[in-house]
């Protein structure tokens, strides 16, 4: 079996309720978030400002100066964009009071000057692999498009058979399924098609399509079918102790070593004896020859799952699994790997032909079934609004690892029906 992963990164996330024991301030109280867009010579006027994750914008006036109100206490990341300089990304957190910032943008010395890049006979392929494995092949995602694909800097590492893909510029995505427009300042790509694991990271800005009264009710219908079961639905209600009432029924994998696959210390010390083989000596000096049939028998090992995956079928309480961490933040830690079922809608068609699929029992009804690792020492934390905090604590596989950006809402997008 195949086994695909996604993490996405979740510092793009915020709007945090602070929620002070005392209550100073009401719920209802805002703030704003204001300051100077500037570079080393002063102000840049026209510099347009984002909060990653939503909707909400601003332009710097003559001065370079902007302001966002009407803002609640929470975390949020701001984004910069402006023509001749790179993107800009700050992370601001409001508590009781608003905040203050200077944004200093750097040129963007790749769009300022001439550069003559050599032409990749295999662009097109990776470009092609990206925009799977970046925007996804669900229903929605084939509604999507990349409008400025040239702006993607594209590698591949054929000794570490990793694709890696960057941009100095915003990537813009148009997704005519769930009427968005997107502006994605990409942090980093990579897709390993060893262990086809997929890493990325990014800010998404989002702008609402223009559309018609129908077909904005289209929309709304596709938005409620992209958020519902999603890991932002999922974080979110665990968030408010309402993970079983929305739909979603815990249980563990129990990961236990593949007996048939050796050691990973031994598999490398194997192949690289392989591959660097001593010279043999005689009356010639002959190169020793690589036997391929041991080549491709460490390849295979390497290759092979690390570990065997047992679905374990004690419900997984969510009392016990969830902890406060501070006011913004509620946090989990857990061994093995988490299966998440979301009860209330089955798995696609689409989705059961893909590599993504993953096994299950078979008395187990065919309900979405997402798995999520836990790839790091530290505790996972999340936010109220479904984000995670630190994005390389956690991979997906599954239905999360098959729905990737063509199926990304708002982080402070409400459902107007709740199921």
């Amino acid at each position: 079996m195949v086994t695909f992963a996604l993490m996405i990164k979740s510092a793009i996330l915020s709007l945090l309720f602070l929620l002070l024991g005392c209550n100073v301030f009401s719920q209802n109280t805002t703030f704003s978030i204001s300051g100077k867009v500037k570079d080393n010579k002063g102000g840049l006027p026209g510099a347009g400002v984002y909060l990653s994750g939503y909707k909400i914008a601003t332009v710097a006036d003559n001065d370079g100066k902007f302001q966002l109100p009407n803002l609640k206490p929470g975390s949020y990341d701001l984004l910069v964009q402006m023509v001749g300089y790179l993107p800009y990304s700050k992370s601001v957190i409001i508590s009781d009071k608003s905040v203050q910032v200077d944004l200093l943008l750097k040129e963007n010395t790749v769009q300022l000057n001439e550069v003559t890049i050599r032409a990749d006979p295999n662009r097109a392929k990776y470009i092609k692999q990206f925009t799977e494995y970046f925007i996804g092949t669900t229903p929605n995602s084939k509604q999507c498009k990349i409008l400025n694909p040239q702006v993607l800097n594209v590698d591949f590492d054929v000794t570490k058979s990793l694709l890696t893909v960057k941009t100095t510029e915003f990537l813009i995505v148009e997704n005519k399924a769930l009427g968005y427009r997107l502006k994605y300042m990409l942090d980093y790509f990579e897709y390993n098609s060893r262990t086809h694991i997929i890493y990325f990271s990014g800010h998404p800005f989002f702008e609402e399509l223009k559309a018609s009264n129908a077909k904005k009710k289209k929309y709304i219908e596709a938005r409620e079918t992209a958020y519902y079961g999603s890991s932002q639905h999922f974080f979110r209600s665990l968030y408010e102790n309402r993970s079983k009432e929305e739909g979603f029924l815990i249980n563990k994998i129990i990961k236990t070593p593949n007996p048939n696959r050796y050691p990973e210390s031994i598999i490398n010390e194997n192949l690289i004896k392989i591959k660097t083989l001593p010279e043999k000596t005689g009356i010639r000096k002959v190169a020793g020859k690589i036997d391929p049939g041991l080549l491709e028998f460490w390849t295979k090992q390497k290759e092979m799952p690390r570990f065997i995956d047992k679905f374990s079928r004690a419900e997984v309480n969510p009392d016990t699994l969830v902890h406060d961490y501070n006011n913004n933040l509620k946090w989990i830690n857990y061994t093995d790997a988490l299966c998440i079922q979301y009860t209330k809608e089955k798995e696609s068609l689409a989705y059961s032909q893909t590599g993504f699929w993953i096994y299950r029992p078979l008395d187990v009804p065919e309900n979405e079934i997402s798995i999520a690792n836990h790839t790091t020492q530290d505790p996972i934390r999340f936010y109220a609004n479904g984000g995670i905090y630190d994005s390389r604590s956690m991979l997906y596989e599954g239905y999360w690892a098959y729905e990737k950006v063509g199926d990304m809402v708002p982080m402070d997008y409400i459902p107007l029906i709740r199921k």
